[in-house]
């Protein structure tokens, strides 16, 4: 079967109905921060651990991320709806997301948000370019956990106007 080359069609109608889990992406390299709200990331091996996230070659932090040796990855509760609107609506080439929220630096200079206690920092391994997202394979290194009200996915998010299309 030949896939047509376009956004919309049946492929976009099989899995836009999915639940994917929601993410902040944090990355810090040469003075600059950034972050971004992820919906591609998953689990890819569990010995060793390893975890993978896609950032669009459209969002400012991909740039961030690309000079990173890490990436701090903030697994978001169904209680952090403010969070992802501010990391998904909001442009870092116009605003300064940090200076919105408490964040601390973490292993290796990455932020980590002081209101997202679930999180992990992940040693970069590999980059790869997966068409309009890179992907970018981490060993986690650092985590934190704390309360848990159930994940923020995908369907809880899909009314925000994005700050770059993806």
């Amino acid at each position: 079967m030949v896939m047509a080359h376009h956004r919309q069609g049946p492929f976009a109608d099989a899995v836009g109905d999915l639940e994917y889990p929601m993410f902040v992406v944090t990355a810090a390299a040469g003075g600059r921060r950034a972050g971004c709200l992820v919906g591609f990331a998953a689990q890819c091996s569990i010995s060793p651990p390893r975890f993978m996230v896609w950032l669009s070659h459209r969002n400012h932090t991909l740039g961030v991320a690309r000079e990173a040796e890490g990436l701090g990855v903030h697994l978001l509760s169904s209680e952090d709806r403010a969070l992802a609107e501010l990391f998904g609506s909001r442009c870092g080439e116009e605003v300064d997301k940090f200076g919105a929220v408490p964040w601390n630096e973490g292993p290796g200079g990455v932020p980590l948000l002081d209101d997202c206690p679930r999180w992990f920092v992940g040693r970069v391994l590999e980059r790869f370019d997966s068409g309009d997202h890179d992907g970018f394979l981490l060993e986690p290194e650092e985590a934190g956990t704390g309360p848990w009200s159930g994940q923020l996915g995908f369907q809880d998010v899909q009314d925000l106007e994005p700050g770059h299309d993806a």
